[in-house]
């Protein structure tokens, strides 16, 4: 029998590469995408179209919902529908993410506070309070895996970012603190801290420092170029596979180096 992963932000990006590692790595995937734009955020989020092309690629082994990983009630739903659709969750991936900034802390308004903070942190409890149930369901010995994507912006400080280098921060922390209370269970929890990835959230990341393009952010990375979403999604495959089963409680750094100059 597949096992069973449910993936939110799953319509582009990082999230919907993710899908296709795990489906690679022979998972069935809940898919799940709010689909609409948030308040507070000036890009625009993926759309319906983008989720059915990621389940598209996967006939049979994905399922799409649309949901919002800050409520919930949708969480529970997403959970509730891997369960009757592919009999289990076994793994958990909080990929979904928004960034918004450009203005120091003091000028930020509520509005950009709330949506990053909550789409970033927020997200991730409750995907990580809907699922935890589910996962301890699984006789012993338990494989049940939760992963997050921090950011390396969770270890470090960023100019005209401030909310969204503190909500990364947080997602560590609340990793490390879910990884504590699980560790007997034979579920793992853990975060990974991407780089400068291709994605819109770059291309959103380049506007709040007036760059012409996010191609200008492989300067800031040792290996000289971005990240494909394919390189993160690979360590979060691996987070989920039984191989991992050592590692808990940790926050890997996929970021070309970032973090080390």
């Amino acid at each position: 029998m597949s096992p069973v992963a449910l993936v939110t932000g799953a319509a582009r990006g990082i999230g919907a590469a993710t899908v296709d590692a795990l489906v690679a790595d022979g998972w069935h995937v809940l898919a799940v995408d709010r689909c609409r734009d948030v308040d507070g955020i000036e890009y625009a989020m993926a759309t319906p179209a983008e989720l059915d092309a990621v389940v598209g690629r996967h006939p049979g082994g994905v399922l799409g919902l649309v949901g919002d990983a800050r409520s919930a009630q949708d969480m529970a739903l997403a959970v509730e529908t891997a369960v009757a659709q592919f009999g289990a969750v076994d793994a958990a991936v909080a990929a979904a993410g928004v960034i918004a900034g450009g203005a120091p802390l003091w000028e930020t308004t509520d509005d950009v506070y709330d949506a990053v903070m909550s789409v970033n942190l927020d997200g991730v409890r409750r995907l990580f309070s809907a699922a935890v149930p589910a996962l301890l369901e699984a006789p012993t010995p338990r494989h049940g895996r939760l992963v997050a994507i921090a950011s390396a912006a969770a270890s470090v400080g960023l100019e005209r970012l401030a909310v969204y280098s503190a909500a990364k921060h947080a997602v560590v922390g609340l990793v490390r603190g879910v990884a504590a209370e699980l560790a007997t269970t034979g579920i793992t929890a853990n975060a990974i801290c991407p780089g400068s990835t291709r994605t819109s959230m770059l291309e959103a990341s380049a506007a709040i420092y007036g760059l012409a393009s996010a191609e200008d952010f492989a300067a800031q990375q040792p290996i000289g170029r971005l990240l494909e979403p394919s390189e993160p999604a690979a360590l979060i495959a691996w987070l989920c596979s039984s191989a991992s089963s050592g590692v808990t409680g940790a926050a890997l750094a996929v970021d070309g180096g970032m973090t080390t100059v």
